[in-house]
């Protein structure tokens, strides 16, 4: 018999190794990514008392294959309008965080005399939180849905596309360049460029495509399109410099603006689990324990400045960000830890030569033990709070507290601000689709049509053609950018409010005018000859033909319309469902009170009783404002409401008491049936004889149903079929009837007869 690969010795090891350690974990109530590193820990090359795992090249290909796939869940858990609605706190809170952490690195690797590029690669590994391990604690914790831990979620995405940028500037500086240089610039307008360019695509595209093909999509065809929808942009974004975890992220997020998204999420959970697991069995098959003994002082020296500099910095840098000292030190305390992207840096620093050997297993030492750290610290964030509000001046907690409730994102905007605003995220999109379609022209069509056009005389037709068809297609952007918003509220208001505002106002559409033609001057330059002037001029020209031109304008607000309806269908979906959280949550953001919904289990004690049977407010302080019910919304519930198995309960109240709740609903089920194999049910003949208490009783007076828990099936008669038995005949002495039962309550019957 052939053996089997080693993959597969080494996948049955994985998976049986992390299924006893997390039953153990789950048994202790620790966080399961904790039970995978120690998995992964046993089952490595490091532990000769243990099984270990022969093809660990093989396991770090899956690894990567779950990073991919978490974040390809965290994307369709967290949409990019959530970040938007945070404002700026966000941005300002990362900004902050990174630079901290690096310069807190910086000076450590500084102290420990180790050389600059080391020092360098040690700082940008410090400033990186680890999205997966903090994304996985949330969800063993149950603290997903409380509101710091969207903050820290936003934080730790903005952070991974820092990290890209900081990956461009280490290898500048690694490469001798000055890092002050134009690359940085590079680097960060071709994410912004890229991460734009796939949002509108991927927004205009995927809900359209998934919307023609629902009628044809089951369960299994949706997985595998989903995945392959993540696996494609993961091979895009490594063709165009960044990580494939960042391209199924991407991917993720658009399709977490689609009404099958909660279907996917369901779908991709299973996977992503396994996946997930195999990588934090990975992580921990990379503790040596001769390194942890060799550089146990600057492991331990850098644990210590993870875990104080970010509780400490990571708190201050939310509380400028605009949250209150309690929110801030729970976010602060959460990311105390560094994971995937700096074990990318370190790899980076390796491949470049640049860095020492000890520093990349030294980081992963780092990272499991405050990996292993991190539900502590979670958990932790509380009673600090609560230490230092009793040692602060109260008049400083409270003025502390104040200025959360000022946040930078809930100041009302002027006009003028809104309004350039607006006009320049217009210019800005439309922009890149522009640039991105004359890309896609030049570097596709125009070959084409010059093979098809050979020669040098038919050489300037192709390029006639393509230009022309070039200006057609990006005729709808140019038009939108220069038109949209001039008949806005904004608009209107200020041209009515002053004359000094009227320069103002035309100068707007005049800049938008020159990009409009500079657009079109650059194809034009790019395939002819022409002089300048003539150039300018068409750009003119064209720009004034797509203004005035019914045609496009009716193509351009038809995909304006698409694009708006792919990016709100999903909120169509849930007003139309019954689904649609009220409006009134955005006023409740920045204090301690929001509103989440609660699945009622299948196996659920709550069913079938009422909500004043239940007591939900006294027990717990919260408000069941909606019940959604199948397609329905039941609006404010009164207390003879019964809950059904599969009601979504959407609930208000703290996060101290949506967590009392969160535990209410897990734990008060019924359970697993553990005499499961007592409940098989039997058939039995039975009798009447001569001492036979039944005898001249009805079927109730004799209490075979009610008192023995069994069922007369039929009377036996000599009959081909057996007789129903009447509720009023009464049995007679020779009677025989068929019972089922389970088999303890039929036998206690035969005794009894």
């Amino acid at each position: 018999m052939a053996e089997l690969p080693d993959l597969i010795n080494d996948l049955a090891l994985i998976l049986v190794s992390a299924g006893i350690v997390t039953i153990i974990f789950k048994k202790l109530k620790q966080p399961l990514v904790l039970g995978y590193i120690v998995a992964g820990f046993l089952v490595s090359p490091h532990m000769p008392y243990t099984a270990s795992v022969a093809d660990t090249e093989s396991i770090h290909l899956w690894a990567d294959i779950g990073v991919m796939f978490l974040l390809f869940s965290l994307g369709l858990d967290f949409s990019f309008k959530k970040i938007l609605k945070m404002g700026a706190s966000p941005i300002i809170s990362t900004i902050t965080i990174i630079f901290c952490m690096s310069m807190l690195g910086l000076l450590v690797g500084q102290l420990f005399g180790w050389g600059k590029m080391d020092c360098i690669f040690l700082g940008g590994m410090l400033a990186m939180s680890s999205t997966t391990i903090i994304y996985k604690a949330f969800d063993d914790l149950g603290l997903r849905q409380q509101q710091f831990a969207g903050l820290v979620m936003s934080v730790l995405i903005l952070e991974d596309i820092l990290a890209i940028v900081m990956m461009v500037m280490l290898s500048a500086i690694a490469s001798g360049n000055n890092p002050d240089s134009g690359q940085m610039l590079e680097s960060i307008a071709k994410i912004g460029f890229f991460l734009i360019l796939w949002l509108v695509v991927g927004i205009f595209a995927v809900p359209y495509f998934l919307r023609k093909v629902r009628s044809l999509v089951n369960a299994e065809v949706l997985l595998v399109v989903s995945l392959g929808l993540c696996c494609a942009m993961a091979v895009f974004s490594t063709k165009v410099g960044f990580s494939s975890a960042f391209g199924a992220f991407i991917m993720g997020s658009i399709l977490a603006e689609t009404i099958e998204a909660e279907r996917i999420e369901k779908l991709v959970e299973p996977v992503k689990n396994l996946f997930g697991a195999i990588f934090f069995v990975s992580v921990g098959m990379l503790v040596d324990p001769k390194i942890l003994v060799d550089y146990a002082l600057p492991i331990i020296s850098l644990v210590l400045t993870i875990l104080i500099g970010q509780s400490l910095f990571g708190s201050i840098s939310f509380m400028l960000g605009g949250e209150s000292l309690k929110a801030a030190m729970r976010c602060g305390f959460s990311m105390a830890q560094i994971g995937e992207f700096s074990f990318i840096i370190a790899s980076l620093g390796l491949s470049l030569g640049v860095i020492s050997d000890f520093l990349y297993p030294v980081v992963v030492a780092v990272s499991v033990i405050t990996t292993f750290l991190t539900p502590y610290m979670i958990r932790l964030a509380t009673p600090a709070y609560n230490s230092i509000e009793h040692r602060l001046p109260k008049k400083l907690i409270k003025l502390l507290n104040h200025l959360s409730m000022s946040h930078p994102s809930t100041n009302e905007q002027s006009k003028w601000k809104r309004l350039l605003t607006q006009m320049t995220v217009n210019t800005l999109v439309y922009s890149i689709l522009s640039a991105a379609t004359i890309t896609v022209m030049f570097t596709f069509v125009l070959p084409i049509t010059r093979k098809m056009l050979p020669g040098w005389e038919l050489h300037w037709y192709a390029n006639a053609i393509t230009g022309i068809l070039t200006v057609l297609f990006i005729a709808p952007f140019l038009r939108a950018m220069v038109m949209k918003k001039n008949r806005s509220e904004e608009w209107k208001a200020l041209w009515a409010e002053s004359n000094v505002n009227h320069l103002p106002l035309l100068f707007t559409i005049l800049v938008r005018v020159v990009i409009a033609v500079a657009f079109i001057f650059y194809i034009c330059n790019y395939l002819s000859r022409f002089s300048s002037a003539i150039m300018i001029t068409i750009g003119v020209v064209a720009v004034a033909l797509m203004v005035v031109s019914r045609t496009i304008k009716q193509r351009s607000i038809k995909l304006e319309r698409l694009f708006i309806l792919n990016l709100r269908s999903r909120d169509i979906a849930a007003q139309v469902h019954g689904k649609k959280r009220p409006l009134y949550e955005g006023k409740l953001l920045d204090r301690d009170v929001h509103i989440a919904i609660f699945d009622v289990p299948m196996d659920s004690m709550w069913m079938g009783s009422n909500l004043k049977q239940l007591s939900f407010g006294k027990k717990y302080g919260i408000h069941i404002t909606s019940i959604l019910r199948a397609n329905h919304r039941l609006n404010i519930p009164d207390g003879d409401y019964v809950i059904y198995p599969g009601d979504k309960l959407e609930v208000i109240g703290s996060d101290e008491q949506l967590a009392k709740f969160k535990d209410a609903v897990e734990k008060e089920v019924f359970g697993e049936d553990v005499n499961l194999e007592d409940r098989e049910m039997k058939l039995r003949q039975l009798i009447i004889g001569s001492d036979s208490p039944f005898i001249g009783k009805t079927l109730i007076e004799s209490g075979i149903r009610d008192l023995y828990s069994c069922m007369v099936i039929g009377l036996e008669e000599g009959k081909e079929n057996l007789s129903s038995v009447s509720p009023n005949r009464r049995f007679q002495e020779g009677d025989i009837i068929w019972i089922v039962g389970e088999d303890e309550s039929i036998q206690a019957l035969l005794t009894d007869n």
